[in-house]
């Protein structure tokens, strides 16, 4: 007999769960027999009664359930998440290959962790904490994690937990940031595709590094050689770093952030690249306002990869807006011939929404786009279908006709 409190919810909530997703909102959830205790383990059933999974409770959240399991025989405890952890770290060894030791090994629901994320830097690890449930177990998680890793032959000299975003505000928790584990000075160098670079884990933007772009810079790089570059939102510098190493004939790097140009600088002289890439502090907005009135096409190749203008759907309008002023200024800045790479990573940018924004742009710009490729994250944060949430990054590369 299971003892979890047993939560029925709705047809609508039900059909959602029956189609692979692992969330219940609060105002899906019909009736409540039992006592249970937030950020504890209760059962979900349909209104005629069908077992539907367990997961995590929080009544202080609009996602009152998060299902982690679909077998009634799983218990949850040391040894279910401990097993869930090494599932989730060799399937990034395996797909990840030399990628290994810089990679997601945790991306929330899509690993059956909701609302954690655990990314790797070489010896450092560093962490985020959304929900009340993986919350009150993280310790536990923390030394299963090394104790895993271990059996790896990977030794952790540092967690990191960066669990400050407002998304912790809505699940009731407190904001935390701290070591979990060891210590350090708050950098590491990691090298992705050949790359070095410094990583600000303590300071840096969410946790330190944007790895889900990886195979994308990769892609970028490929075509780069002998081209003039123009990195629009450089942030650390990847893009361009990865386009100049692809044998780009000349590279500018733009940011309006000057801790960004200053990171995208220190990354260049790691690797020997500060005399093939140059910087420039101002406003991509306004930079690409210059490129396209003068009709001077200084750039055969223009990388455009902005900070999500949304995080709601009350907020696409207008996200839709700002993804197409800059890539009419762009389609506009480059010659017939000329190459673009654009992309959104927001999940509530739509990916057919994405493309009809594409669409227009080139039809206000009188051009013509030929996809050389479309892309996504890289399979360290990988897609679960049945939850689109999983899914937010778009990529694509065109040629200008």
């Amino acid at each position: 007999m299971r003892d979890y409190a047993k939560f029925t919810i709705t047809e609508k909530a039900e059909r959602s769960l029956r189609s692979g997703h692992v969330w219940v909102y609060g105002d899906e959830v019909v009736s409540v027999e039992g006592g249970y205790e937030n950020g504890g383990i209760v059962d979900v059933f349909s209104g005629k009664g069908k077992w539907l999974g367990a997961g995590f409770v929080n009544d202080s959240s609009k996602i009152r359930v998060r299902v982690i399991s679909r077998n009634p025989n799983d218990k949850f405890d040391r040894e279910f998440f401990r097993r869930r952890l090494d599932y989730s770290i060799r399937y990034r060894r395996q797909i990840m290959g030399g990628g290994f030791d810089a990679c997601r090994l945790v991306f929330g629901e899509a690993d059956g962790f909701p609302g954690l994320t655990v990314d790797r830097f070489g010896d450092v690890i560093v962490t985020e904490v959304l929900s009340l449930g993986i919350d009150r177990i993280r310790e536990m998680i923390y030394e299963e994690l090394l104790s895993v890793l271990a059996g790896y032959g990977v030794a952790v000299r540092a967690i990191y937990e960066r669990s400050d975003s407002p998304l912790r505000d809505k699940e009731g928790l407190p904001r935390r940031v701290e070591y979990a584990f060891g210590g350090g000075d708050g950098r590491v160098t990691i090298c992705e595709n050949g790359i070095y670079y410094d990583v600000d884990y303590e300071n840096g933007q969410k946790t330190g590094f944007f790895l889900d772009q990886k195979y994308n810079r990769a892609a970028a790089a490929k075509i780069a050689s002998g081209l003039r570059v123009l990195d629009c939102f450089t942030h650390t510098g990847a893009f361009a770093l990865n386009c100049a190493k692809g044998g780009a004939e000349s590279v500018l790097a733009v940011d309006i952030s000057a801790d960004a140009i200053a990171s995208a600088r220190r990354n260049a002289a790691l690797n020997a690249l500060d005399g093939k890439v140059s910087f420039l502090e101002c406003d991509v907005f306004d930079y690409l306002t210059e490129l396209s009135v003068s009709k001077s096409h200084p750039y055969d190749f223009i990388i455009l990869d902005p900070p999500a203008f949304t995080k709601s759907n009350a907020s696409v309008g207008g996200a839709y807006r700002g993804y197409k002023d800059i890539n009419l200024r762009a389609m506009r800045s480059l010659p017939r011939g000329g190459y673009l790479a654009t992309c959104s990573c927001s999940h509530f940018m739509k990916d057919d929404l994405f493309r009809r924004m594409l669409a227009d742009a080139a039809s206000d710009a009188a051009v013509s786009l030929r996809q050389i490729e479309a892309r996504r994250q890289s399979p360290d944060h990988p897609i679960l279908w049945g939850v689109p949430e999983t899914e937010y990054l778009k990529f694509y590369i065109f040629q200008i006709v």
